[in-house]
């Protein structure tokens, strides 16, 4: 049994690759001056995306639905925890006016955990997603969802709705599960994204975290488990501490690292695989289309 603690001080310095450009461009600069004007809400601003330059210069960008308080606390993950506010029925709106503001060619709806509701949130994810369409019918779209607890009802929401692509994290490897996302099952959520695809969903996705203790042996058991569930695409980034109260550090994996799981992903059969310390779950998102 390993018994090392994940929360372990670690004070390393952050190594050359993790150097992040400052976002440029006239497309970025357009968006840049909407969301400000129009007080927009996007995970790439509240999150500091180190990719939102990139992303944004090619249309696509992410936004979070149902508040920002989360009744999860994972170790990893910078989201408030706490009791969220009542639902806002009107955000389905708002979130496609934005879209059309920002003329998002793709756009990524992730959302924070709402286990305190007795559907999970699943009914305002729908209209969300029925608001996009409406308002954008030429946006594509992919949902980053929670695992809804495995409730194959609530899921089936998103599955009516049938967006582009359809993204669950496992975040970690099955060793660090309990660790780092508390509340949530290794098992869960690889019956999530094998529930998706039977039920006919075209493109699934999901993405892991390194640097948090996982050996080379457990990322690929990973890797093989998403492929067993016939995901489709996996993006694999650098895990960053968020504050000193979140999960330390333990190692900054390398840039040839990235690249070996990469190979190693494309051999498995996945269609596409984002491999690299800066990648992030919605990184190059619209590209996951074809």
């Amino acid at each position: 049994m390993n018994t090392e603690t994940l929360a372990a001080p670690v004070h390393k310095p952050k190594p050359k690759w993790l150097r992040v450009k400052l976002p440029t461009g006239k497309k970025y600069t357009e968006l840049r001056s909407l969301v400000d004007k129009y007080d927009l809400h996007t995970i790439c601003t509240s999150g500091s995306c180190p990719n939102m330059g990139e992303c944004w210069s090619e249309g696509t960008a992410t936004f979070m639905i149902l508040g920002n308080v989360c009744t999860r606390s994972c170790g990893f993950c910078g989201v408030k925890t706490g009791r969220p506010d009542t639902l806002d029925w009107e955000e389905p709106e708002k979130v496609a006016r934005s879209i059309k503001l920002m003329k998002i060619k793709h756009a990524v709806i992730t959302s924070v955990d709402r286990d305190d509701l007795k559907d999970m949130g699943s009914i305002m994810w729908a209209e969300t997603v029925k608001a996009i369409r409406r308002m954008n019918p030429d946006t594509t779209l992919e949902t980053l969802i929670p695992d809804f607890q495995g409730n194959e009802r609530n899921i089936d929401r998103i599955v009516e709705v049938a967006p582009e692509v359809v993204s669950h994290n496992m975040e970690t490897v099955k060793r660090l599960t309990r660790e780092v996302r508390i509340q949530a099952q290794y098992e869960r959520s690889l019956g999530v994204l094998k529930y998706l695809k039977e039920q006919g969903i075209r493109r699934t996705k999901s993405g892991i975290m390194l640097g948090l203790g996982e050996t080379e042996d457990e990322v690929i058991q990973s890797l093989k488990d998403l492929r067993e569930a016939d995901v489709d695409v996996v993006t694999i980034g650098q895990y960053l501490q968020p504050s000193k109260k979140h999960l330390a550090v333990k190692q900054f994996i390398t840039p040839d690292q990235f690249k070996k799981y990469e190979t190693i992903g494309l051999e498995m059969g996945f269609r596409h695989v984002e491999s690299s310390a800066l990648v992030r779950s919605s990184y190059k998102a619209q590209k996951h289309l074809n």
